[in-house]
């Protein structure tokens, strides 16, 4: 193997890692969403189907019934928490690949030297 074998494998390896930034950053997003939702159906426990609730679409505040806004935020979590799956396994597939990629790198070096 050449050196610009070893030259496009850094630079794929490189590219997986600011890939791999890019997903941790979504995830981490993405739990605080998670958090956030959750301390809004916490909310919800203390309020009854009397209750005034508030939705704010735009720069206005818009009145919304207690039991749809309570489902609102309940797929609202479905939804984040089936993301943060998602981003998880691309997480795994993208670590996976790195390891590739790293003993590809490795073994040109060592067979370079």
């Amino acid at each position: 193997m050449s050196s610009a074998d070893f030259e496009k494998l850094s630079l794929q390896f490189s590219g997986q890692q600011n890939s791999l930034n890019e997903l941790v950053s979504a995830r981490q997003q993405l739990e605080t969403q998670l958090q956030e939702n959750k301390i809004v159906m916490a909310e919800f426990e203390h309020l009854n189907d009397s209750s005034k609730i508030y939705k704010l679409t735009g720069p206005v505040l818009m009145p919304q019934e207690y039991g749809e806004a309570k489902l609102n935020v309940g797929k609202r979590l479905e939804f984040i928490e089936a993301e943060i799956k998602r981003v998880e396994s691309k997480i795994a597939e993208e670590e996976a690949s790195m390891e590739k990629t790293r003993d590809q790198l490795l073994a040109i070096r060592s067979s370079m030297q």
